[in-house]
């Protein structure tokens, strides 16, 4: 078995080499969620997710995240609204926040949801949330600590 220390873009484009050399069952990604964020009221985890969406082929290859022929329209209400946009969701995307979310209120755990996930993908990978807790990215200032 290969373990391999994943975030984002970078680390999914690697496990793509990867499979092409070694078996996917063979794979185990433990993925970052320091980026992890509630917004809307979803628990959005997009290293995760760009993982997910680039080892099953189904990412948008002009920004490297988010689903390929992804359309827009709830993020075109919310703007309308004039609620917060500047965290693009697109609408298939939401579809798996809001699955996310729900299966975490329920009590699953994270690498439970994620295996659900990505087994929905059809992928062969093994994809572990680097922890179960909440963990955030600090920056510090000199006005002191910022979520980041």
């Amino acid at each position: 078995v290969i373990c391999v220390l994943a975030g984002g873009v970078g680390a999914a484009r690697l496990l793509v080499g990867l499979v092409r050399v070694v078996p996917p069952e063979e794979i185990v990604a433990v993925v970052n969620t320091a980026d992890d964020v509630m917004l809307h009221g979803l628990h959005i985890s997009p290293d995760l997710d760009t993982v997910t969406y680039t080892l099953a082929g189904a990412h948008n290859t002009e920004t490297g995240w988010g689903l390929a022929g992804e359309t827009w329209e709830a993020m075109g209400a919310l703007k309308s609204l004039g609620g917060p946009t500047w965290f693009s969701l697109g609408d298939r995307d939401l579809g798996t926040h809001m699955y996310r979310t729900g299966r975490l209120a329920e009590g699953a755990g994270l690498a439970e949801v994620t295996a659900e996930i990505a087994s929905s993908f059809g992928l062969g990978v093994r994809l572990l949330p680097m922890t179960e807790d909440r963990v955030a990215t600090m920056v510090t200032l000199a006005e002191g600590d910022r979520p980041g």
